[in-house]
C-alpha cells in the first residue's frame, strides 16, 4: 500500500469512528413519540457517509450493512415506517457490527464471528413491516420534503463524509428499560472549522521540547538572581519577559493535547441504557461539564476506571423500581457524571441515588479477610477498604460486576496518573465517588521541600496545610506507633521524611522543623521536613524509564540549578512508615 493511500485510509477510519459515535448518540437521544426531523436526517447522513466512503475503499461488508441501515432510516424519516423501540435497538446493534467490521479492516484482522448476516436479516425484517401512510403532519409533522432527501444527502456527501464535524453529547439521557427517551438534543455543528491532522508523536515531541525550555528558563532565572539588579537591569527585564513568553508557549502547546471530557462521557448513555435493560432497572443518566478539557493521555487512561465505577453504580447501587418505590424513592434511579475544575485540577464525580454502601458489611468482610479494622474507624477509612484487592460485598456474582476484581485496579490507575479517589456514601441515599486528576501528566504544581539540604517535590493535590508545631503538640509513643501531632484537637500520625528516606544524619527536632499536613487514601497524616523552599510547576520525568522504580517515589524533575529533585508518592508514605523500612528500589 502506498503512503498516500495509507493516509487516506487513516482519515477514513477516523471519520467513520466519528460517524458511528454520532449515530449512536443520536439514536439514544431520539424521542419515539415525536422524533426530531433534523436528528433523523443526521442519523441517515452518518450511515450514508460510511456507506459511500467504505464503497470507495472496497470494504464491501461495511457497505452491505450500511446499505440496509440507510434504507431503513430513509423509510423512517420519510414517514413510511413508524419509529419504535425495537427499531432503535436493532440500529444500535447494527452500529456495533459496523464498529467491529471497521476494527477488523483497520487492524487487518478478519473476524468470522462478526454477525453481519444476522444484522442484515434483522434490518430487512424491519423493512418488510407494513408501511405507514404519509399524510403530512401525521408523519410526525416534519417530513414534508422527505422524498427528495436521499438525493440531497448524496449531494451533501460527495466528499464521502470526510472531515465532518461531530455533534456534542446530550446533557441528560433518561434510560427506562427497554425504551429510551431523550430530554435534550445533541448540539448541531454550527459550521466548518479549519484544522489539520497532526500525529500524536509530533505533539509529544513538541511538548518534550517545551518542557526542556521550561527547565532551561528556570536555570537562567536562577543565574540571573545572582546578578545585581542595579547593574544588570536589562538582563533582569529580559529574563522576566522570557519567563512570561515561556509560560505562554507552554500553555499554548499543552492546549493542543487538551480534549473535552465528552470524548469519554459520550460512551455512557449506551452503557447505561444496555445495563438498565439487562437488569430490568430504570436509570436516568445526567451529564455535566462535558466541555471540561483534559490532557489526551489522561482521558485515554480514565476511560476504564470510569466505566467500572458506573457499572458498579447501576449493578449494585441503583435498586429495582419496586425496591425504590418501597423505600419512598422515585421508580427511576439517577446516575450523574460531572467534570469541573477545582484548584488547578480536574475533578470527575460519579454519583447515584441508590442504596449506598453498607458500613457493617464492609467491616465484616474486612474482618473476614483478616484486615486490621475496628468499629471506631471513620467512614472515609471504611470506604477506602473497597479498594483492597479482591474485596467485594456483592451477595450475587453477575457477569456485570461483583467478583471483587477491579476497584483496586481503578485506584491504582488513578494513582498512576498522579490523582486520588475519594468516596462518600450514606446508606439508603446513595454514593459519590470523586476523582481528582492533574490537568496534564507532563507538568504538575508542587511544593518544594528540603531535607538535609536536598530538595523533594510534594504534589499540591495532597497538601492540606503546613505549620510549625509547638513542643506540647507532639506526643511520642513507644513501639511501632511512632509520634503523634495534635492539630486543632485531632491527633495525626507524624512521619519523618528523613527517616523514610533512610538518611543517617542527625534529625532536626520536630519543634524546629516544618510539618506538612497531607491526606492520602482518605487518611490525614503529618510529614516532617526541614524547610519549605517554595511552590512551582515542575516538568515530570519518569524515574522508571530513566533509572528504575523506587517505592515511595512517583517521578523526578530537574530544578533550576540543574539538580534532580524526586517527586514523592504520597499514598505510599504511610505504608512505608508502617513497614518500618526506608524507601528502596523495587524489583
Amino acid at each position: 500500500m502506498t503512503e498516500g493511500m495509507s493516509q487516506f485510509l487513516q482519515v477514513f477510519f477516523e471519520e467513520a469512528e466519528e460517524h458511528l459515535s454520532r449515530l449512536e448518540l443520536l439514536l439514544l437521544g431520539l424521542d419515539l413519540e415525536q422524533p426530531d426531523r433534523e436528528e433523523l436526517n443526521s442519523i441517515f447522513r452518518a450511515a450514508h457517509s460510511i456507506k459511500g466512503s467504505s464503497g470507495m475503499f472496497g470494504f464491501d461488508d461495511l457497505t452491505a450493512v450500511t446499505h440496509e441501515l440507510e434504507t431503513l432510516l430513509d423509510r423512517v424519516r420519510s414517514g413510511q415506517l413508524a419509529l419504535h423501540a425495537q427499531m432503535v435497538d436493532t440500529c444500535l446493534l447494527a452500529r456495533d457490527v459496523l464498529q467491529r467490521l471497521l476494527d477488523a479492516h483497520r487492524y487487518q484482522q478478519p473476524d468470522p464471528q462478526i454477525p453481519m448476516a444476522d444484522i442484515i436479516g434483522r434490518l430487512r425484517e424491519l423493512l418488510e413491516a407494513p408501511a405507514v401512510a404519509a399524510t403530512g403532519e401525521d408523519d410526525f409533522g416534519c417530513f414534508d420534503d422527505a422524498p427528495g432527501a436521499p438525493a440531497e444527502a448524496a449531494a451533501e456527501d460527495e466528499a464521502f463524509g470526510f472531515f465532518d464535524d461531530a455533534p456534542g453529547t446530550p446533557a441528560v439521557v433518561p434510560v427506562a428499560a427497554p425504551v429510551v427517551v431523550a430530554s435534550s438534543k445533541p448540539a448541531a455543528a454550527e459550521g466548518e472549522s479549519s484544522s489539520i491532522r497532526v500525529s500524536v508523536e509530533k505533539i509529544d515531541s513538541l511538548i518534550n521540547l517545551v518542557g526542556e525550555l521550561v527547565i532551561t528558563q528556570a536555570m537562567l532565572n536562577q543565574l540571573g538572581d545572582q546578578l545585581d539588579p542595579a547593574l544588570y537591569e536589562r538582563i533582569h527585564q529580559t529574563l522576566a519577559q522570557l519567563e512570561h513568553n515561556t509560560r505562554d508557549l507552554q500553555e499554548s502547546v499543552m492546549s493542543i493535547r487538551m480534549l473535552p471530557i465528552s470524548c469519554i462521557f459520550s460512551r455512557f448513555p449506551r452503557l447505561v441504557r444496555d445495563m438498565a435493560t439487562k437488569l430490568g432497572k430504570q436509570v436516568e443518566l445526567h451529564l455535566q461539564g462535558e466541555h471540561t478539557e483534559l490532557d489526551k493521555s489522561v482521558i485515554e487512561r480514565l476511560s476504564d476506571p470510569l466505566t467500572h465505577i458506573v457499572r458498579n453504580s447501576i449493578d449494585h447501587g441503583i435498586e429495582t423500581a419496586e425496591q425504590r418505590l418501597a423505600a419512598g424513592k422515585p421508580a427511576t434511579g439517577s446516575v450523574r457524571l460531572a467534570a469541573f475544575h477545582r484548584g488547578g485540577n480536574i475533578v470527575v464525580e460519579i454519583s447515584d441515588d441508590g442504596r449506598g454502601l453498607s458500613r457493617e458489611r464492609i467491616l465484616a468482610k474486612a474482618q473476614e479477610k483478616g484486615l486490621p479494622v475496628h468499629d471506631g474507624m471513620a467512614d472515609a477509612e471504611v470506604w477506602q477498604l473497597v479498594f483492597m484487592p479482591g474485596f467485594s460485598t456483592a451477595e450475587v456474582v453477575t457477569d456485570l460486576s461483583g467478583r471483587g476484581v477491579g476497584m483496586d485496579v481503578v485506584k491504582r490507575n488513578i494513582q498512576s496518573m498522579g490523582g486520588r479517589i475519594d468516596i462518600e456514601s450514606v446508606a439508603g441515599m446513595g454514593t459519590r465517588i470523586a476523582i481528582r486528576l492533574p490537568l496534564t501528566l507532563a507538568i504538575l504544581d508542587g511544593m518544594i521541600v528540603s531535607v538535609t539540604g536536598v530538595n523533594y517535590v510534594i504534589p499540591l493535590t495532597y497538601i492540606v496545610e503546613s505549620l510549625q508545631p509547638r513542643t506540647e503538640d507532639i506526643k511520642g509513643l513507644g513501639g511501632e506507633e511512632g509520634a503523634l501531632i495534635c492539630v486543632r484537637g485531632e491527633y495525626l500520625p507524624l512521619l519523618s521524611l528523613q527517616d523514610l528516606l533512610g538518611v543517617s544524619s542527625p534529625a532536626q527536632r520536630a519543634e524546629r522543623a516544618i510539618v506538612v499536613i497531607l491526606e492520602a487514601e482518605g487518611r490525614p497524616f503529618a510529614l516532617q521536613v526541614d524547610e519549605l523552599v517554595g511552590q512551582q510547576q515542575v516538568v515530570i520525568k519518569s524515574l522508571e524509564q530513566n533509572f528504575r522504580r523506587i517505592e515511595g517515589i512517583a517521578g523526578a524533575t530537574i530544578m533550576g540549578d540543574g539538580s534532580v529533585a524526586l517527586i514523592l508518592d504520597v499514598d505510599a508514605l504511610p505504608r512505608l512508615a508502617a513497614k518500618g523500612e526506608p524507601m528502596h528500589e523495587c524489583e
